[in-house]
């Protein structure tokens, strides 16, 4: 193609033109025929003074552009360059809004060609990247952009991107191109020419589809298959059961392999567990080489038994990690495929049935226009169908519950049953050695009605430590108003035109309605659930703000036990919960009085009608959950579960939710899951306190006298590569209010972080003192030099801000509960780690206080069988966030006295390597950091 394309950045005073921020650099890429044939770049007069946060941001202040031109002085330039072309910029209708205005203000008519946004496009073309800013996808592409928000350096990596979203774009085969075409009119810029080009270029000459691509129902998706069974082409290894044995095969798969003891000792545990069928703990600390410490005698038992091995992790980010970095280093080892099968829970793939069908329906939504589009594409590359390799915006996701993968009674699954993502990963699994999951889809799957995975006697449970409480989610309940309204609006009344609606148009004129409800009281019915489910969800409101009033801190979260209220308030929740119920069971009831009218007609109705009755016995389904939710909350949750609310005072309504968690999952655990198996190997760096493993087999139900145990030190020299200190001049944290102690801790934060340079991470266990810790940081003006990321006030998820923490070098990062573990920060990125105060629970958050109950009423003692054991392995976990390697080398600063006072202080730090542990004032401590980290 020889279009004409104007490659555009600027850099400005702010982010609205009609406000009056004014452009300060502009630059433009000229490219035509895939080559740069011209390029254009000027720093301009604003005409006013910089912001610190632009100059911070871009490098330009006011004497760089003083001198400058005006806007209006290359106006005359800019149209030029602009005659004939493609307006091309990252977020386009940034750049081009600023552009129009100035332009408009010099004289000129302004630019009104066709546009193409790259972030639009990226998003089409790379549907599963991890990020769309410039930056990232520069690094992805390999283009050097070492100057970024500087216009000129954002012009040229921004122009060599779009040179390779064209020749992508190009690739794609022609009933891509064709079905993209068809979509892209629902896009904010002219990507729909491009596409109008291409397929005069494809329909011109023969097409060879790309290879490994087929089309099926005139969709282009990649071919795949079953894995085959290893027994059936491998042979089965021997277990190298010396310790030189297991040293020359890594040093083979590994020539810079340095040899590790606690990892030859962890593989010989991991077999022997299997071997004598017996339930086993291992402790592997930091550095251990954990993952492959089970792979491979894992992998060695399937393949020589001819046994089935689970391995299930927390999250699905660590069964990613598994597959994409722990198995090809176990294959390198076996020199042979691992055959093993990373298997999710069924939404996770994709209906290639719905999604066919949802391309049949007419939608203007431009989340879904654009999520349709990066499906298109992806299904030329994926070969799972698993929607974690996407990345989607909120709204492709709600899109997504459209076209997941599930029962489908209206939608004919059999013209795609064949190429059926899920199916295909399950038939894999049972020709599987490994099969890779999750903790939450491994508990789903013990209720006897749903059984995801093969057949399997053998387990590897990572991250052990989480296990119980991933239990603890699935065998409870919970109802939140939000999720509720969604639902209810989703169906909608018969004015709003939604669900509802729409089922009662299909029905006009096909089917008799006798005996089903008239659509007037099946409207008064929704309206009735909407008005019942506000007015429950107001009363738990109503308690919720009293707690609120009575609490000695200020916070806008409350959580408070249903049995804290009293007798006659509860009776109020329950006889609200139960009109509810009715309500819920009255519509189940009416919608499928409806559905059954139109099952006998489902072939005669249009692909969008079908959809209709598939959604809206999804809703059914829902429906269903709901209910049991509330019987099993409000009227079956009193006795050996306890039943919270949690609720935010500033959107009182919107953001309460009820829960029920049975009060310990240890009986669950043991008939559900370890009485069935006959070997399991629980794994983590934190499952023991003081060298003993009693609580966390209390915790999981497992047998103290049968189970075996093995706890395996850290190699890394922790005395040599870690200090540890105490500042002796902090208040202690329960003798004076929250505000005098932030005040106190905000003081030290700021000398620690100036020692230390930044790279530091402070682990707080209440959003609220983090959030006004870092606001008094930031307030006080000392640390302006340092990028400050706080979790939950700094947009973006953990791993985003893990990410941006690392890439600057003066960051300072404040994380609550979850970065408390699971964050890898290797190296000089982290160097100081701060923990505010120990990570006990708070005394009266729901669960804890039940389970403190249940402990006392049979003559236990809560805070050394449970609240002690508990807050041990927190800390433990967040200890390991300072060292990942051998090289590092850090310093944990405790502001917490109770350490060293208490009594229990102890217990915390014999759970840990033996550090040197320092009790100063800051002075000192300061002293100690700079001297330590140089």
């Amino acid at each position: 193609m020889s279009n004409k394309y104007v490659v555009v950045d600027l850099e400005t005073t702010g982010n609205s033109a009609k406000k009056g921020d004014k452009i300060i650099q502009f630059a433009a890429v000229v490219m035509e025929g895939g080559k740069i044939i011209d390029q254009y770049s000027s720093l301009l007069n604003p005409g006013k003074e910089i912001p610190a946060f632009i100059e911070e941001l871009t490098g330009l202040d006011d004497s760089m552009v003083s001198d400058a031109p005006l806007f209006a002085e290359i106006a005359p330039k800019v149209m030029e360059l602009l005659e004939d072309a493609y307006f091309v910029a990252h977020n386009v209708l940034f750049d081009l809004s600023f552009l129009q205005e100035e332009l408009l203000d010099a004289g000129f008519p302004g630019f009104y060609g066709p546009v193409i946004d790259t972030v639009e496009l990226a998003r089409t073309v790379l549907p599963c990247s991890d990020s769309y800013k410039l930056s990232d996808l520069s690094a992805k592409e390999g283009i050097m952009h070492d100057r970024p928000h500087q216009a000129d350096s954002d012009a040229y990596a921004t122009a060599k991107l779009l040179h390779i979203f064209l020749e992508r774009l190009e690739e794609l085969p022609l009933t891509t191109i064709k079905q993209l075409l068809k979509l892209s009119g629902g896009l904010k810029s002219d990507l729909d020419l491009i596409l109008e080009d291409i397929l005069l270029e494809k329909q011109g000459t023969a097409e060879r589809l790309p290879e490994g691509i087929e089309i099926h129902n005139g969709i282009a998706i990649k071919a795949g298959g079953v894995l085959e069974a290893a027994s059936s082409r491998l042979p089965a290894p021997v277990y190298p059961a010396g310790s030189r044995e297991k040293e020359d095969m890594l040093k083979k798969a590994f020539p810079d392999y340095e040899l590790r003891p606690g990892q030859l000792a962890m593989m010989d545990a991991v077999y022997q567990s299997f071997l004598n069928n017996e339930h086993t703990l291992v402790e592997a600390g930091t550095g251990t080489g954990k993952t492959i410490g089970y792979l491979l005698p894992a992998i060695f038992f399937a393949r020589q038994e001819g046994a089935r091995v689970l391995i299930s992790t927390y999250t699905v980010q660590l069964q990613e990690q598994l597959l994409s970095k722990d198995l090809p280093l176990l294959e390198k080892l076996l020199g042979s495929p691992a055959n093993a099968v990373l298997l999710k829970g069924r939404k996770h793939y994709l209906s290639l049935a719905r999604f066919e069908q949802s391309l049949n329906e007419a939608d203007d939504n431009y989340d879904t226009t654009l999520t349709k589009m990066q499906i298109l594409v992806w299904l030329t590359e994926t070969a799972t169908g698993d929607v974690d390799e996407l990345n989607l915006s909120s709204g492709g996701a709600v899109f997504w519950n459209k076209i997941q993968n599930g029962d489908s009674k209206f939608i004919s699954e059999s013209g795609w049953k064949s190429r059926d993502f899920y199916n295909r990963a399950r038939k894999s699994a049972e020709n599987a050695d490994l099969i890779i999951t999750n903790h939450a889809m491994l508990l789903n799957s013990l209720s006897g009605e749903n059984q995801i995975f093969p057949s399997y006697d053998y387990a590897v449970i990572d991250e052990g430590h989480q296990f119980s409480k991933a239990a603890g989610k699935h065998f409870g309940f919970s109802i939140d108003y939000l999720s509720l309204r969604l639902l209810l609006g989703r169906i909608g009344l018969y004015d709003q035109k939604q669900l509802l609606y729409r089922l009662e148009r299909l029905l006009e004129g096909r089917a008799a309605m006798d005996g089903a409800a008239h659509p007037f009281e099946l409207n008064r019915l929704v309206a009735d659930l909407q008005y019942e489910m506000d007015e429950f969800f107001k009363l738990v409101g109503i308690y919720g703000k009293r707690k609120l009033k009575a609490r000695k801190y200020a916070s806008s979260k409350i959580s408070f036990r249903l049995t804290d209220i009293t007798p006659r308030d509860l009776k109020a929740v329950e006889a609200s919960a139960e009109r509810f119920s009715f309500l819920v069971l009255d519509l189940i009831s009416a919608l499928e009085d409806r559905l059954q009218l139109l099952v006998p007609l489902t072939g005669e109705l249009a692909p969008g009608d079908q959809a209709l009755l598939e959604e809206v016995s999804a809703c059914i389904g829902e429906l269903r959950d709901v209910r049991e939710s509330i019987r099993k909350t409000i009227f079956d949750g009193q006795t050996a579960c306890a039943v919270w609310v949690e609720l935010d005072g500033r959107a009182m309504q919107n953001a309460t939710t009820v829960y029920s968690q049975p009060i310990t999952v240890a009986g669950n655990l043991r008939d559900g899951f370890f009485n069935q198996k006959k070997s399991a190997v629980i794994t983590s760096a934190t499952l023991s306190v003081g060298k003993s493993f009693d609580y966390i087999m209390d915790e999981l139900g497992l047998d103290r006298f049968s189970c075996q145990t093995e706890l395996i030190e850290s190699p890394f020299d922790y005395a040599s590569q870690v200090r540890l200190a105490v500042p002796s001049d902090l208040p202690e944290i329960n003798s004076v209010p929250q505000e005098e102690y932030v005040s106190a801790i905000t003081e030290h934060i700021i000398s620690l972080a100036e020692a230390a340079k930044g790279r530091m991470l402070i682990l707080f266990t209440s959003h609220d003192m983090l959030r006004k810790t870092y606001e008094l940081v930031k307030e006080s003006g000392f640390l302006e030099e340092y990028v400050l990321i706080a979790q939950g006030i700094t947009s973006g998820s953990r791993t985003r801000l893990t990410r941006n923490f690392q890439r600057f070098d003066k960051s300072i990062l404040f994380g609550t509960s979850s970065f408390w573990e699971g964050v890898d920060i290797p190296g000089e990125d982290l160097s100081c780690l701060v923990m505010v105060r120990l990570p006990f629970s708070p005394p009266d958050e729901p669960l804890g206080e039940a389970r403190k109950e249940a402990i006392q009423s049979r003559g236990g003692r809560p805070f050394s069988e449970h609240v002690l054991p508990e807050a041990v392995l927190r800390f433990k976990q967040g200890v390991g966030r300072l060292i990942r390697t051998k090289n590092d080398r850090g310093i944990i600063i405790v502001f917490d006295r109770r350490i060293v006072t208490a009594s229990y202080g102890r217990a915390f730090l014999d759970s840990i390597p033996s550090i040197p542990v320092k009790v100063s004032p800051l002075d000192a401590i300061v002293d100690l950091v700079e001297d330590w980290l140089q």
